[in-house]
């Protein structure tokens, strides 16, 4: 009876098998039939009984886990193993052969095989890669495998390419590795010695000649360190001593000369003297003070005798003591000897080191292998708060230089509000800058009517004041004051508390500034500051809308006589008034109360709109400028073409035709320039006579004055003066609005 097919009931291997194939031996390399390999399986690639085929990679044991590929699962590691080998040297009486040492790296990822030669210095073979990393083939008759990792061992032999390299040691990774892959490992050797490199050791430090000409060379040692210096924070706790207290210190080790340096950390208020050094610059001993010794005592070289005058050429010589009989040795601390914990000896006082800075963490793990650097508190408790007293200006520079000098003993720049300066800055259309427009206050006759453009810099509270250049004038023109912070008058020079400067809330139109001593009256200003004072009514409150008229609901009881007054001045019935008539009467209203400031922001509100077009003349004026620069004078064709489009003589055509005529002629105008004078020229039928536009249009025939550019701070309005050089800043006030809102009299008004 048949066993059921269930686990452990089927003795038949086959079931699951899917290759049942007949095994071969050749394959194709290079696109050529070759034979591949001796050694041929059974059926389906299976083994035939007592064969054994060698991997061709490393093959590790596989974990719980789940199955990574080895350039997954072995990147970056690497096992190390250290080797030398016997290097004949045929061609030198000096030396047979010669011991050189390799680094032997294996890289598990992908059984690939780099040996490296560590540098030695001045030994004039060329070091470094010796074999790049590759996958490295067994010697022959067995060159067509390759070593894999359980190739390798401890004082054991491989070759590669023909030389030996002997294996004495690993590192603990690769023995840890190899061991739990089932390598049994073989006791670590011995690395041999260089028969030459010890001879030539032997021979520097056999000949040392000490002669009189004989110079200690620091030269190689202070290009390498010079400029690395290793710091260490310490502390002296002198606290058991009468008047003694915790003081800190800054070590500074120089590793160009073994020379160290202490300096005192003074805290605030410590009642020291601020000294330059606690321990000039010097190598320290470590069991000082050692005594007092006698001049000549401690020196590098000891002169035996004077020997000269034996001959009239030979020059005077010394005698040196070669073996430095009586020579005094002295224990100096190095940087060995320096570490985070350890307490040195400071000419007889306990100096604690408790910290140290980055550079030097790097140097002692790079060069001896330290990680632990935890640091030791030495802060001592904090003594009470006094009020720093700061001396006063001393006249050189700026108030912050001298505050700054003042500060510590290394006098640093005064730090700036850069945050303020990125937001403030300008960008783009917003310039934040406020600009007002001016007048000197003076009693001279010839300065009376000059003009000047105040610039506010919202981003450093800086000012810059520009006077327009005006032909004739007798005035240079130009930069009046260049852009600086301006100091209030009245402050005291020399004191220990920083002036008042300028601010922006203190620029309004009517307020009077004192400039390093010039009066300036501020009359206008342009449109960008205006609308920025009005949308910071914080910081300007006469640009406040509502405090404004809050002023005028107070002279309500006159509000029948404020009717008649506008009335009055509104003899055309247009419900509107000039800016100058509205500023009169309400100036007239409040006595006084009202500032420029105050009124510009009352006028801007009830303003009424004005279009800021060019006039008819000069548009043309433009034109003409135009056509003579491009030598433009066919205008009697677009006549003859008009005249051709005008079947019903009208003497009229649609702009559109008149336009694509412009176009199609190339005339030399921009669209923008001719849509805007075709504006003027069009009827409410949207036609224009073409007749007066194009016998405008021609420069030759109808000649327009040179085009002028307009002067300097004139602005598209009337040129009324209320008493002082400033153009006024609307044209027409809505009186009927502004009487409605604020004494509620459109009713009553005629």
């Amino acid at each position: 009876m048949a066993l059921p097919l269930l686990p452990g009931n089927s003795f038949n291997r086959n079931i699951g098998k899917e290759k049942f194939h007949r095994s071969q031996h050749w394959g194709f390399c290079n696109n050529v039939r070759m034979l591949v390999s001796e050694d041929k399986p059974g059926i389906g690639g299976d083994l035939l009984p007592g064969q054994k085929i060698k991997p061709k990679h490393s093959v590790f044991p596989k974990g719980d886990g789940t199955d990574a590929p080895s350039w997954v699962a072995f990147d970056k590691q690497v096992l190390s193993f250290d080797a030398y080998l016997e290097d004949e040297v045929p061609d030198k009486r000096q030396e047979n052969f010669r011991i050189r040492y390799y680094k032997i790296y294996f890289y598990l990822e992908d059984d690939t095989i780099q040996v490296n030669e560590p540098e030695v210095i001045n030994s004039g073979l060329p070091q470094g890669t010796s074999i790049r990393r590759h996958r490295i083939p067994f010697p022959p008759p067995y060159d067509d495998q390759f070593y894999t990792v359980y190739d390798f061992n401890i004082n054991i032999s491989v070759v590669f390419y023909g030389r030996t390299f002997k294996i004495y040691d690993c590192d603990p990774f690769t023995k840890n590795f190899l061991r739990k892959i089932g390598i049994k490992l073989n006791p670590p050797g011995q690395r041999p010695f260089d028969p030459y490199m010890k001879m030539r050791r032997e021979t520097l430090e056999f000949v040392d000649p000490f002669r009189p000409y004989q110079s200690f060379d620091t030269l190689k040692r202070f290009l390498q360190y010079d400029g690395k210096v290793l710091r260490f924070f310490c502390l002296w706790d002198d606290s058991a001593s009468l008047f003694g207290d915790r003081r800190e210190f800054v070590l500074h080790y120089f590793l160009c000369d073994d020379t160290i340096e202490i300096r005192e950390i003074l805290p605030s208020n410590s009642g020291r003297d601020a000294m330059s050094s606690f321990l000039r610059r010097s190598k320290l001993p470590k069991f000082g003070p050692p005594g007092i010794y006698q001049p000549g005592q401690i020196t590098d070289r000891a002169v035996l005798n004077v020997y000269g005058g034996l001959s009239e050429w030979r020059a005077d010589g010394y005698l040196l003591d070669k073996y430095q009989l009586g020579k005094i040795e002295q224990d100096f601390y190095t940087d060995q000897d320096l570490s985070i914990g350890a307490t040195i000896n400071v000419w007889g006082r306990k100096v604690l080191l408790c910290d140290c800075d980055e550079f030097t963490k790097t140097y002692y793990k790079t060069k001896y292998g330290v990680d632990n650097f935890t640091p030791i508190s030495c802060k001592p408790p904090p003594l009470p708060k006094i009020k720093r007293k700061y001396p006063p200006y001393t006249g050189f520079g700026s108030e912050e230089d001298s505050f700054r000098s003042c500060v510590s003993l290394k006098p640093t720049p005064h730090r700036k509000n850069f945050r303020k300066f990125m937001e403030l800055d300008s960008f783009g259309n917003v310039s934040n800058i406020l600009r007002y427009f001016a007048k000197l206050i003076t009693h001279k006759c010839a300065d009376v009517d000059r003009m000047f453009v105040i610039a506010f810099y919202l981003s450093d509270d800086t000012i810059s004041v520009f006077e327009p250049i005006e032909r004739n004038s007798g005035n240079a023109g130009g930069m009046f004051l260049k852009r600086s912070r301006v100091k209030k008058p009245g402050q005291e020079v020399f004191k220990s508390e920083f002036s008042e400067y300028v601010k922006a809330e203190e620029l309004y139109i009517g307020a009077t500034v004192n400039i390093n001593g010039y009066l300036f009256l501020l009359l206008n200003a342009d449109e960008y500051t205006l609308n920025y004072m009005e949308s910071n009514t914080d910081r300007f409150p006469y640009s406040n809308f509502e405090l404004a008229i809050q002023k005028l609901k107070h002279e309500k009881s006159k509000s029948r006589e404020i009717t008649q007054v506008f009335a009055a001045a509104d003899y055309n019935h247009t419900k509107v008034v000039p800016y100058n008539a509205f500023r009169d009467i309400l100036m007239s209203i409040t006595m006084g109360n009202l500032i420029d400031q105050e009124l510009i922001t009352i006028a801007r509100h009830y303003r009424v709109p004005e279009v800021m077009d060019p006039d008819l003349a000069y548009l043309i004026a433009q034109a003409h400028e135009k056509f003579k620069k491009n030598m433009f004078e066919n205008f009697d064709m677009f006549i003859y073409n008009c005249v051709y489009e005008d079947r019903e003589r009208k003497g009229v055509l649609p702009t559109t035709d008149i336009k694509r005529m412009c176009k199609s002629s190339r005339l030399p105008l921009s669209d923008d320039f001719l849509d805007c004078l075709l504006s003027r020229f069009e009827d409410k039928d949207q036609q224009i006579n073409y007749e007066i536009f194009f016998s405008l249009l021609n420069w030759r025939m109808n000649p327009t004055p040179d085009l002028q550019a307009p002067p300097y701070l004139k602005e598209k309005c009337e040129d009324v003066w209320v008493g002082m050089p400033s153009p006024i800043p609307v044209r027409y006030v809505r009186y009927l609005d502004f009487l409605m809102d604020v004494y509620g009299l459109e009713e009553n008004m005629p």
